[in-house]
């Protein structure tokens, strides 16, 4: 073997490193391509349907709640209306939630 520094081959000018780099540029690029966010897909459905389920539950706590606090305000019926009416809206919620995950998607 040879140790001289003259017959090494500069870093750029070796064939199987620019075969090398070229390889990885290509292959870098169709991961940056597979990785892109694609416009109106997968991901924006999921984030709304998940935002839908999320707004299903909240309202059904809180209308639930609120129904229930007119009603004990009324009647006279503290704090039964509202625990009632706030085990409904639980209920209501859960029933849509699984209303909405069990359709078929798009």
């Amino acid at each position: 073997m040879n140790d001289d520094p003259s017959e090494i081959a500069p870093i750029g000018e070796d064939a199987r490193i620019d075969a090398l780099e070229k390889r990885l540029k290509a292959l870098r690029e169709l991961e940056d391509e597979r990785n892109r966010p694609k416009a109106g897909g997968e991901t924006d459905a999921n984030y709304r349907l998940g935002n839908r389920v999320l707004a299903e539950l909240i309202g059904g706590l809180a209308g639930g709640a609120f129904i229930g606090w007119v009603i004990d305000q009324f009647a006279g019926t503290s704090p039964w209306g509202l625990l009632v009416m706030l085990f409904m809206g639980i209920v209501v919620a859960f029933r849509n939630i699984i209303r909405i995950s069990s359709r078929r998607p798009e």
